[in-house]
Formats: C-alpha cells, structure tokens, sequence
C-alpha cells in the first residue's frame, strides 16, 4: 500500500471521525464534567470500536457483522441508555468547582470506556463505512501489513480528533471558577449527553 493511498484512506476517515455527532458531542461533554481523563477514555473506547471492526473487515466478517442486527442493536439501545442516564445525573449534580471536588469523589473510568466501545459496535454506519471504502483501499483481501497500516492511520486521525476535543473542552473547563458557572456547564453538558443518547437511537 502506497503512501499516497494512505493519505486519500487518511482523510476519508478523518472527515468520518471529526464530523459532529453522538461520539464527539459526549466527549466535549464528558471532559467538560469530568475533566480530561473522562473524555480521553470514552474517546479511546470509541477508537477500540473503531479497531473492532476493522479486524472484522480484515477477517471478511464486515457482511456477518451487518447481519447481526440484533447484537447491534441491543449494543446501541444499551450504550443510549447509559448516556442518558448519565445525562439525567449530571443535569440533577450539584455544583462543585472542579478545583474543589474531593478526591474520593474521582470515578472510575473503565464504565465511560465500556460505552465508547459498545456505542461503535451498535453503530450500524461502522459496517458500511469499511465496505464502501476498504475495497477502493486495498481491494478484495486485506493483508497484515495493510491493517497494521491503516491501524497506525485511524490511530493517528483518532488521536488529533479526539485529543482536539479534549483540548479544546478541557481549555473551557478552567473557566469554571463559581458554582453557578458549574450549575449551568453541568446542565448544558447533561443536555448535550441526553441527546447524544436520543440521537444514538435515532439512527438507522
């Protein structure tokens, strides 16, 4: 696989993975409630989704994975549930100033990390995304070499995706400095998080 064809496979996933959408949206959410750690693992649950399927289309399952509806679905049904009822608490949370929060209060972040990988995997466009592109990659068959390449690629596009929400969501969460700041970032991220999840359900 030429360099050339990893750039065009480059910036077809990147326009893929930056464009908006329930991922993106909850992890500026996550990180603006929880702080960088908690966007950062649902981003990486989210690129191991991404990882998921790709080894699958490497095995010539992406068609299998298609017909397994109902897997996928529950995974989706499961993964929307679970953004918005973290929605619901965070709208209904007290308001702490981040540089107040007790340290026992620190959440584990393996739950944010499960909801990533199963929101991806629920994700009937995953699928289609690699049947419509891998063939116009790498043809009919995909090698080891060409899957350790297009992982060092989606790797790579993941890493200035997410890391640029992250960035960006942590740079505005210094800014909260009052409870009635938090009270509202908290409202507005628990928003964003509920539809995420309506969103995440609403799509076929």
């Amino acid at each position: 696989m030429d360099a050339s064809t990893l750039l065009a496979f480059a910036a077809a996933f990147f326009v893929f993975a930056a464009s908006p959408g329930p991922d993106n949206m909850t992890i500026v959410a996550r990180t603006l409630a929880h702080g960088a750690p908690s966007g950062l693992a649902y981003g990486a649950g989210t690129v191991a989704g991404v990882l998921i399927f790709l080894g699958l289309a490497a095995c010539g399952l992406s068609l299998l994975a298609q017909e397994m509806g109902w897997l996928m679905t529950a995974l989706r049904y499961a993964g929307a549930v679970w953004l918005v009822w973290m929605g619901v608490r965070l709208w209904t949370a007290p308001p702490v100033v981040p540089d107040l929060a007790p340290m026992a209060a620190r959440r584990g972040l393996l739950p944010d990390f499960a909801t990533g990988v199963a929101l991806n995997l629920g994700n009937p466009k995953m699928p289609l995304f690699y049947v419509a592109l891998l063939p116009n990659v790498v043809g009919p068959s995909l090698t080891l070499g060409q899957l350790a390449s297009l992982s060092v690629v989606i790797l790579a596009v993941e890493l200035v995706v997410v890391g640029g929400h992250v960035l960006l969501a942590g740079r505005a969460r210094r800014l909260l400095r009052t409870p009635k700041v938090v009270r509202r970032v908290n409202r507005t991220a628990g928003g964003v998080m509920v539809g995420a999840g309506v969103a995440v359900v609403a799509v076929r």
